[in-house]
Formats: structure tokens, sequence, C-alpha cells
């Protein structure tokens, strides 16, 4: 059976997962992840891609990221997570499915949304137990927007930027939301559209069903 294509809004933020074959360790060292995180970097322009969000955990992977019309997703998962399966078989002798199916991809239909997709992302190191604060962790974007760390992998939110006009107010407000679960107010900015209503008569059975987790599309469609 052919698979369902996977759906695609222009302007759209996805939150993307890729995963080891049966959960099994694609990261073993700090390099490794840096090795990822690298080719993240040369890849995302090439292929027209912002990345707002990453955590690089040791078996998945998290990126929020941002498209337009002339972003080439599929293009881009397939260059990152082929190549990074080719340094991972030279390095360690690797024989054997690598990924676990293809990857998944979330889109992400509010403001609010995307602020607490990232909170979630950011927070995966703390409930795994590697780290007591997400600060510690040195593979995800929490430091960039907590810290003002430079990470030339990041293009900052829109919906981040939107909080204040102030840096440093705005990493204030982002702190206190992530790690003391404090609400961010007046986070409705209109970044992100709302689907069409012709999306919403073409997938409305779907988009009834209890499994979908917010008001629209957050269901994970696969493309050929």
């Amino acid at each position: 059976m052919p698979r369902v294509k996977r759906v695609i809004l222009n302007n759209a933020a996805l939150h993307v997962i890729s995963r080891g074959n049966n959960r099994s360790a694609v990261f073993h060292s700090d390099n490794d992840k840096l090795r990822y995180y690298t080719l993240l970097r040369e890849l995302k322009d090439e292929n027209k891609i912002d990345i707002f969000h990453y955590c690089l955990m040791n078996t998945h992977i998290h990126i929020i990221l941002n498209l337009n019309p002339d972003s080439t997703l599929s293009k881009f998962m397939k260059q990152l997570n082929l190549t990074y399966f080719h340094y991972y078989r030279k390095k360690y002798g690797y024989f054997g499915h690598f990924w676990q199916d293809r990857f998944k991809s979330n889109i992400i239909d509010t403001d609010a949304h995307l602020l607490q997709c990232g909170k979630y992302i950011e927070l995966n190191p703390v409930r795994a137990g590697m780290v007591y604060h997400p600060e510690e962790y040195l593979f995800s974007s929490y430091n960039c927007y907590a810290n003002s760390k430079p990470d030339g992998l990041i293009t900052l939110s829109p919906v981040y930027l939107g909080l204040s006009d102030s840096a440093q107010i705005r990493q204030k407000q982002y702190v206190d939301f992530v790690v003391d679960n404090n609400k961010i107010q007046g986070t409705v900015l209109f970044f992100l559209r709302e689907p069409s209503p012709l999306f919403l008569e073409k997938f409305k059975d779907e988009l009834c069903r209890p499994s979908c987790r917010s008001r629209f599309t957050q269901r994970v469609f696969y493309s050929p």
C-alpha cells in the first residue's frame, strides 16, 4: 500500500523527530552530536530551512523548523540522516537498519504551541536525568534563548522576539516560562496562520480523532 503524502503548509513551523532503530543510541559521544550539529548547520541553508529549536538526545533528535515555499524538507532530512549514518557506520563498523522508520513531522499551529513545543524539547535532558538544569546541556537551543549564547544553527523564533523589545526581558520571561513554569502573557502574535478551509475539509475525519493533540493538524502524515 502506498504511503499517504506528508502534509506540509507553506510558512509552517514543524516539530521533526528522528529516532534510532528500536530506540537504540545514535550518539555515543559529544563528538557524534557535534557531527550531527555540524550537518544541520551545513544543510539548513542549502535547503532554505530555518531552525527555531533543537535538542540532540542519545537515542533521538528533536528539531523545530520553519518552512517557506522554497524549502525542501524531505531532501534536507534525507541528506542529514543518510550522511550521519555513513559517518556512524565508518566510525563504529555498524551494519543494519539505523533509523526507526522515516522521520516524523508534527505541524505547530499556534504561537503558544510553538513556545510550548520549544520548552518541551529543551527540557528533554532534564526529564531524562542527564542534567539538573537545561542550561547544563550543550546540545540544545536553550542557552541561545535563555542566555544569548551564540548559536549559528538557530534563527530566533518570531514568537520569542515578540515577547519584548528588550533582550534581557525576553530572556527572563523565557527562563521563567521553561524552568519555573510561569505563563507568558500576550503571545497571540499571529505568526502562524490557521490552515485553509480546504485543508480542514480534506482532513476533517483525521482532525476529529481523539488522538489529535491540537486544534488542527497535530498528527503525523507520511510522504512517499
